[in-house]
């Protein structure tokens, strides 16, 4: 039996996505773009749920003992963004002196990097 490179293609691709869409945190190690939901709010404004793409995953981590000042060697990663494109949703019953425009961004593609209070929230170590 012959497959068509055409089809071949399809089978392929539906395959990759089965594994990309059954495949858990749990079970995962990297960084990569997924489906995410929040629901954007502002003060003046009704809230809106927003479905964008955002950066999931577990990177490599460790911590070490020393007996020197600090007495701990850190290697600390978090799943960052490498790419994203700024998006703007407009926010229902925003009250007259306030702008309905919600900013957030959308992500492109992602990796694991030590995390910077620039655009992320970091927990402090």
């Amino acid at each position: 039996m012959h497959l068509s490179p055409v089809l071949l293609l399809l089978v392929s691709v539906a395959a990759v996505e089965c594994v990309v869409m059954t495949t858990t945190l749990h079970g995962f190690r990297g960084c990569a773009v997924r489906e995410f939901s929040f629901v954007a709010q502002k003060p003046g404004c009704k809230s809106l749920r927003i479905i964008t793409e955002a950066c999931w995953g577990r990177c490599h981590t460790w911590e070490r003992p020393v007996l020197e000042p600090p007495y701990v060697h850190r290697h600390h990663r978090v799943c960052m963004y490498s790419r994203s494109r700024p998006m703007t949703a407009r926010l229902p019953g925003c009250l007259p002196h306030v702008s309905p425009l919600y900013h957030y961004p959308l992500a492109l593609s992602c990796h694991c990097a030590i995390c910077s209070t620039l655009d992320t929230e970091c927990e402090t170590f």
